[in-house]
């Protein structure tokens, strides 16, 4: 009696080794470096940025400035016991003062680092929020962003406008709820397919950055809801493990006061990533194992006729 064929594995579409879809799981005969690439330069996977804690880096009678790691939400969302930054700043405030408590005059993402002021006082919290456009001479963010840029500076202009609750969009000057939004940007670095930008705010829409440098076709590395997702084949990619935006600088002139300035630097994933992007790839111009032929090449005899079998 004939042996039973034993019968294959049962390999569900998508996974590797599937016949159609999954990948193919037999050794490539060819050389590593030959082997087929997704793109002319391999992905570059840098160490997610340590999450850290807040750093205290100005603190005076009126307000304090913390230097915020990436994941530390200013405020916790609504509903939430989550431990955010506000939380910190208020237990600073109650340790020289039981009357006065930390107040929120201005925000960045949850995902975006840098540096965050708060108001120590009532009184320093209005005159923020009624004049901060007066009173913040300038404030500058870092961006990783992706692809070339077409010149070394220039300025986004645009309106926006919020549809929902978190979600901003591009919108005609005249739409009902649509707010001015200025950008000037300079190139600090490029690689062959990123560019690190410095972005100075002259208005504060929520998600200003993130939204213009989508629309221009350069999203933020890592922006999961503004970015457009890479298609295979693409080109090359890169993945720091959080959105890459940095609130660089804030400059402050509160009455009676000298101007403030308030700086972090660029965090150093941003540049590691630029570093790793501008190294060339060197291939060698012909296969290894598959030699011209010496006629085309122009050396050596042709290749004699194969012997007749039958001595002909």
């Amino acid at each position: 009696m004939p042996a039973k064929k034993k019968r294959p594995p049962y390999i569900p579409p998508g996974a590797p080794g599937h016949p159609k879809t999954g990948a193919e799981t037999r050794p490539s005969s060819q050389p590593p470096e030959w082997r087929e690439r997704e793109s002319d330069r391999p992905k570059v996977i840098l160490p997610a940025p340590s999450r850290g804690v807040a750093r205290l880096v100005y603190e005076d009678d009126t307000i304090l400035a913390y230097d915020k790691p990436v994941g530390l939400p200013v405020i916790a969302p609504e509903g939430s016991r989550t431990r955010c930054l506000l939380d910190i700043a208020s237990e600073r405030v109650a340790r020289t003062s039981t009357k006065s408590r930390a107040a929120v005059v201005h925000r960045i993402d949850r995902d975006t680092s840098g540096i965050v002021i708060f108001a120590v006082d009532g009184r320093t919290k209005k005159l923020l929020m009624d004049s901060w456009d007066e009173l913040v001479t300038q404030r500058l963010y870092i961006a990783l962003v992706e692809g070339i840029m077409p010149q070394g500076d220039g300025v986004f202009y645009s309106w926006l406008r919020e549809i929902k609750v978190g979600e901003v969009y591009h919108a005609e000057p005249r739409e009902k709820g649509a707010k001015q939004a200025i950008t000037r940007w300079r190139v600090l670095a490029q690689g062959t397919s990123l560019s690190l930008l410095e972005l100075a705010l002259e208005t504060g829409r929520k998600h200003q950055i993130r939204v213009q440098l989508a629309d221009s076709g350069h999203p933020v590395v890592g922006d999961e809801r503004y970015g457009k997702p890479k298609q295979r084949g693409e080109g090359p990619t890169v993945d720091l493990g959080r959105l890459c935006l940095h609130a660089r600088l804030i400059e402050l002139k509160l009455p009676g006061k000298e101007l403030l300035r308030i700086d972090s630097p660029s965090p150093p994933e941003f540049d590691a990533a630029i570093r790793a992007d501008s190294i060339p790839i060197k291939r060698p111009t012909q296969r290894p194992g598959k030699p011209s032929s010496p006629r085309s090449a122009g050396q050596g005899a042709p290749r004699p006729r194969r012997a007749d079998p039958r001595g002909k």
